[in-house]
């Protein structure tokens, strides 16, 4: 076999056939749910804080238009989310007091309560979403933050 075969030969047994990529990696499932359509409050833009789990990411502005005078019975219609959405409870998202920062940003950025959905995405993610009211301002304010839970 003369060089220039040989080399072509290794070109083509070394080309990229896309059976080696699993049907995740071939269609990249995206997570995403809506949380933002308007302006963010000043005092939700600077919180630097990681959500700790099997994956530590840190916690995101939230500011969606709503003007009702009360939060959305239906949380995951506002944030176009069609999957299971809970509410937890502060002691129970929060049981070791390391979320502080959070919920006194969004409190002071809202009606001065924190209320928390975990919005479930597939089997192992989740994104924790800590919202309050600003009825004055005609929207849901706060922070979320993906979490992986296997």
């Amino acid at each position: 076999m003369s060089d220039e075969a040989y080399s072509s030969f290794l070109d083509q047994a070394n080309q990229d056939t896309g059976a080696s990529k699993t049907p995740a990696q071939s269609k990249s499932k995206k997570m995403s749910t809506k949380a933002v359509d308007t302006e963010v409050p000043a005092a939700l833009q600077n919180v630097e804080v990681d959500y700790t789990s099997e994956s530590d990411e840190p916690f995101e502005p939230v500011s969606l238009k709503w003007e009702g005078k009360n939060m959305p019975k239906e949380f995951g219609d506002l944030i176009d989310h069609k999957g299971e959405v809970s509410t937890v409870e502060a002691r129970e998202f929060d049981p070791q007091d390391q979320y502080r920062k959070v919920l006194q940003a969004v409190e002071m950025a809202g009606d001065g309560k924190a209320r928390i959905f975990r919005v479930q995405h597939g089997k192992t993610r989740v994104v924790y979403y800590v919202v309050g009211l600003d009825a004055k301002g005609g929207k849901v304010v706060g922070l979320k933050a993906m979490a992986v839970e296997s």
